[in-house]
């Protein structure tokens, strides 16, 4: 029963360090997502590191990225940028992979 048990133990474990990773790297895809629309609506840097802050707190108000395509889609509209859907969806799977990538390049 101590191997079953030890083996139980090992997965909770791998279980929880795949969360915590998962949620860094989706916590920096935010904030880079956030920089880019900053960007995008002429923040200073100041304006910018505030920003892209916010839009790590929009992930926290429900499951999904739905919450924060909202957010950008919102705050881009309100700045007068012309923006489509498909366009911060494209910007979320590129900071995605640029959020990974940074991940591991940290890990090494």
């Amino acid at each position: 029963m101590s191997a079953f048990d030890d083996r139980e133990r090992a997965f909770e474990t791998k279980f929880a360090r795949d969360q915590e990773v998962q949620f860094r790297i989706t916590a920096r895809r935010n904030r880079l997502l956030g920089e880019w629309a900053a960007e995008r609506m002429g923040l200073t840097p100041e304006e910018t590191d505030a920003y892209a802050k916010a839009v790590v707190q929009a992930d926290f108000e429900e499951a999904g990225d739905e919450d924060v395509i909202r957010k950008l889609a919102g705050d881009l509209t309100a700045a007068s940028v012309e923006i489509s859907d498909a366009e911060i969806r494209a910007a979320l799977n590129d900071k995605a992979v640029e959020a990974r990538r940074q991940f591991i390049d940290s890990q090494n």
